[in-house]
Parts: structure tokens; C-alpha cells; sequence
């Protein structure tokens, strides 16, 4: 715990952002370069801010302080929400929320956030946009054939035809400013990881751009709850037995493109194939068994982050405890 620390307790949202603090109590600020400022002047060398991670409307905030040497945590508003649901706290305002962040901020440990560098930023919002025009193709691909069931021709198959050429010039031009900028920051990390027999470019460049070039996990195991790869079991005394799924929570394009190099990783990938056969041969499902090999695809890309060396078939751990063996 933070003792000596003045937890100040912010919610924001788009116009404006509320603040708490035991100190001087309720206030709000417009969400501008001109309320950040105001904002900083009541801020001391003892104040930690604790915002929650609401979209793009905290970044600002959160650069801004940070750059001003203002300690800064932002907590995911899920935690939060089960903070307030398990304190029996039936309130919802903006004030009421910034107080119990401060609340959970006395009683649970923080860590300081940190900016991710530009260039990750600038791959973030291609990503984005990316994302974005593949749910428009995609949508536009399923009307055209809708068109084509029904034998319709003339100038709206022919508008829809031209928009998904449109879209895929886009995909194309931006996928390779991304790559551009992956390959001036992160040339050597995007080599290692497609020496991954498997591993695709679009995969490797992706998961450079999403993990911030694994700088923020530890193991495995982290990686692949936070692509939602891990397994989720729902069980419960003896009536309720659910069936094992795996969690799908974070990035959806990630995780579909990994599911899309296990089928090349457990044939051409030594330890992706052995526990693809290890699996079925246990009578398991082959689905569940590509799930497994891209989880060993993630393992082997975090190993190879933190190392720094290329993919090698042979190699083998010395510390049988560690967690970036291949």
C-alpha cells in the first residue's frame, strides 16, 4: 500500500472528466488541454491519479499527466464495476464513481502506467481502420452474394463489386504502412518470430502491434488469456458441468489469424505437431487440438521475444521452471 500517497480518483468521459479526492473533495474539469491544466494545479508531489480505461477518452489525460511527472494508474472498469458491486454500493454518478475509485485505490495494489512509444500508437490506429474495413468487406462480400442468389445484375452489383475493390486497395495500402513502421522499429523481433514455422507475416506483425512487442508479459499464460485463447471451465457442485470453452476475450482478428496458422504450424512446426498428434490421440477434438497448437504458437513467439534468438526445433531449456522454452 501507498500510504504517504493522495489518491485523487478521476472518471471520464467525453466532454468532461469528475475527480475526487479525500483532500479537497468533488470537482470537474473539461476534458481539454485547458481542464488538464487547470486540474494540474491542484496536484502535489503526492498525488497518484487513478482513472479506468474508458476507450480513447482517458489517453489524453493520462499523457498529459504523465509527461507532468503525475503518478497515473488506469484500471480496467470491469475491476472497478465489481469493486462497487461487492462494497453494496447502489449509487451511479460520476462523482459517486470517482470517490470508490479512490476507495479501491487505498485497498488494492496499483501499478504505474506508461505511454506505449508513438510508433506503436500510429500502428494501433492502422490496426483500427484496418479492422474496421474488414467488417465493411466483409458485410459488402455477404450482400453480393445475397445479389448473386437472387440473379440480380445491373449498376447495385456492380456499386457493390467496386466498394469491395475500394476496401481491398485500402487493406493493402495501409497493411503496408504497417508493416513499414513494424520493420523500421522492430526489424530484428519481426525476423525472429517468422522464423516460427507457421507463424504468417500478418500474424507476427500483429501480435508486435497488440502486445507492444511483448514488453508487457510475463509468461505464457498471460499471452494467451489476453488474445481470449485461454480455457474457460465452468463447473459446479455435482449438476452443473459445462462444457470447456475457450474464453475469446481480447483481439478477435489476432486470434483468427492464429487459428489460421495452426493448420500450417502442426504440420511444418516440430512441437505444434507432436502435441496436435499427442491430443487426438487422446480422442480429443482436432478443433481443440489447433487451439492447443496456437497457444504453442504464442508460447514460442514470447519465448523468442524474450530471448532474442531465432526459432530452433532442437532446442531445450536448461531450467526446467522456465517459462520461455520453446
Amino acid at each position: 500500500m501507498h500510504k504517504s500517497k493522495e489518491f485523487i480518483g478521476n472518471d471520464i468521459s467525453k466532454k468532461v472528466f469528475d475527480v475526487w479526492s479525500e483532500k479537497w473533495g468533488y470537482k470537474q474539469f473539461k476534458n481539454t488541454s485547458e481542464g488538464f491544466s487547470a486540474f494540474l494545479l491542484l496536484l502535489t508531489s503526492q498525488s497518484w491519479c487513478v482513472m479506468e480505461f474508458t476507450g480513447s477518452y482517458y489517453h489524453q489525460l493520462a499523457l498529459f499527466l504523465h509527461d507532468n511527472d503525475v503518478a497515473v494508474s488506469v484500471v480496467n472498469p470491469l475491476v472497478i464495476k465489481r469493486f462497487i458491486q461487492m462494497k453494496l454500493q447502489h449509487n451511479k454518478t460520476d462523482k459517486s464513481d470517482a470517490r470508490m475509485i479512490v476507495r479501491y485505490a487505498k485497498e488494492q495494489p496499483l501499478s504505474l502506467w506508461k505511454p506505449q512509444p508513438q510508433y506503436i500508437r500510429d500502428c494501433k490506429d492502422l490496426h483500427t481502420v484496418i479492422s474496421l474495413y474488414h467488417k465493411q468487406r466483409t458485410a459488402l462480400k455477404n450482400k453480393l452474394h445475397s445479389f448473386v442468389d437472387q440473379g440480380l445484375k445491373g449498376k447495385v452489383v456492380t456499386s457493390v463489386k467496386r466498394h469491395i475493390r475500394q476496401l481491398d486497395a485500402e487493406i493493402k495500402l495501409l497493411e503496408s504502412q504497417l508493416e513499414t513502421i513494424i520493420k523500421t522499429h522492430e526489424q530484428e523481433l519481426l525476423s525472429n518470430l517468422l522464423s516460427i514455422p507457421g507463424l504468417g507475416r500478418k500474424t507476427a506483425i500483429l501480435l508486435i502491434v497488440c502486445t507492444n512487442g511483448f514488453k508487457t508479459f510475463e509468461n505464457s499464460r498471460q499471452l494467451s488469456a489476453f488474445f481470449g485463447l485461454s480455457p474457460v471451465i465452468r463447473a459446479s457442485g455435482s449438476s452443473v458441468r459445462g462444457k470447456t470453452r475457450i474464453s475469446k476475450r481480447g483481439n478477435p482478428m489476432v486470434r483468427n489469424h492464429l487459428f489460421m496458422c495452426s493448420f500450417t504450424a502442426y504440420s511444418k512446426n516440430h512441437q505444434c505437431k507432436a502435441l496436435y498428434e499427442r491430443i487426438v490421440n487422446k480422442g480429443k477434438s482436432k478443433k481443440l487440438a489447433l487451439i492447443a497448437v496456437t497457444n504453442k504458437l504464442l508460447a514460442q513467439s514470447l519465448a523468442i521475444a524474450k530471448s532474442g534468438v531465432r526459432y530452433d526445433p532442437d532446442f531445450k531449456s536448461v531450467n526446467p521452471s522456465n517459462n520461455f522454452s520453446f
